[in-house]
């Protein structure tokens, strides 16, 4: 199994992340492919957009961010 990046306190337009659910505030870091129907049916879904996530190193709580 791959090793999850480090957690740590993550500031985001300058505030610091919090979690919803359990308060908790390191998250660590990964990037996901935001997939869409058409570049998956015609097989490029490496062109989509992709989306920077947070996820909370205590319950798993994820934010998404996108580059407008």
């Amino acid at each position: 199994m791959k090793e999850k990046p480090e957690a740590k306190k993550r500031i985001v337009h300058g505030n610091t992340l919090e979690c919803p659910v359990c308060k908790n505030d390191t998250f660590w870091m990964r990037n996901t492919l935001m997939n869409t129907r058409g570049m998956t049916f015609f097989k490029v879904e490496w062109a989509n957009k992709e989306a920077q996530n947070y996820v909370c190193d205590s319950c798993g709580y994820v934010y998404w961010f996108i580059q407008p």
